[in-house]
């Protein structure tokens, strides 16, 4: 099931954990020195102009993170169907995560036209994705995170699986989630994800945050360290990431408190056509909202929020 599309997000389980990969660092030193080298991939692209300065992990000045997750085809560069973007700001030990939806209509930056923000990977990889996104919550992305999305229930399980508390009670592809504490391994979780019939593709969003969240707390846990070599066998494979070494080493060390107090968002909007194409058409008061919310979060409140 998990070589099937899913969807939104199931990257950012992988994003998430490549970013608190770092907490058990000291103890697997080399192993994951390797596995960072491979999943290295240096952007073709100068410093974010919506940043005033460049970031200085000893100062702990707050971060932003752009998880993509990518369906991978033979021959194609796929899609970014899960969005997600990530602020992290060590002095109030807090992160807060946004989804984007995936056919959320705004320009892509690169091509001069309107279209599904998704597409913009498929017209220019995460470059393009980065600046796109940037454009239209007008804040700085700092890093990106790639995530095949195939790779999601083996991240789950690499774990030793997760535990999300169930808002609504439901059965899919032959699992039953009840209300409340729910222990999930990687196969449930991806079905537990994938299910939007009951309260639309907002529900299932919220899922897919909850999982990820779940992660997290998983990947940070003692019992975590024991797994490690299947971790890093996972990431090393599956995720892409700007990020060095160095730099993940810097975050575990100034970064890694802000992972107690984690805020979910989703941006929401109406759907129309255009010329017989589904868009999610944001309104312009919500998409403030999101970004002066993004930038107080980024300490870069003392900016007004541009009319893209």
């Amino acid at each position: 099931m998990f070589k099937k599309k899913w969807f939104v997000f199931l990257v950012s389980i992988l994003g998430i954990a490549t970013i608190g990969v770092g907490i058990f660092a000291f103890s697997v030193y080399k192993s994951l020195e390797s596995t960072v080298t491979s999943m290295h991939t240096p952007l073709e692209r100068p410093s974010s102009e919506k940043r005033p300065s460049e970031v200085d992990f000893s100062q702990k000045d707050p971060l932003a993170f752009l998880i993509l997750g990518v369906d991978e085809r033979p021959g194609d560069k796929g899609r970014s169907d899960s969005m997600i973007v990530l602020t992290v700001n060590p002095n109030d030990k807090s992160m807060q995560m946004v989804s984007i939806p995936r056919d959320t209509r705004t320009e892509i930056i690169g091509k001069g036209f309107d279209d599904k923000i998704n597409h913009a990977y498929a017209f220019g990889g995460p470059e393009m994705s980065i600046a796109t996104v940037e454009n239209f919550l007008d804040i700085p992305i700092d890093y990106f995170v790639q995530v095949n999305m195939e790779s999601f229930k083996d991240i789950v399980d690499a774990v030793g699986g997760v535990t999300v508390n169930n808002k609504l009670e439901f059965s899919q592809s032959g699992h039953h989630f009840p209300l409340g504490e729910i222990e999930l391994n990687g196969e449930e979780a991806l079905s537990f994800s994938r299910m939007r019939k009951l309260d639309s593709d907002f529900g299932r969003q919220q899922r897919q945050r909850d999982i990820i969240q779940g992660v997290i707390n998983k990947g940070a846990s003692i019992s975590s360290v024991t797994k490690f070599d299947d971790i890093l066998d996972v990431l090393g494979n599956n995720v892409r990431t700007n990020l060095t070494f160095n730099e993940m080493i810097d975050i575990q060390s100034n970064y890694k408190e802000a992972r107690h107090n984690l805020s979910q968002h989703q941006l929401t909007g109406s759907g129309t056509r255009i010329n017989n194409i589904y868009y999610l058409i944001v309104a312009e008061e919500d998409r403030l909202e999101i970004t002066n919310q993004l930038k107080k979060h980024l300490e870069l409140d003392s900016e007004v929020a541009s009319n893209n």
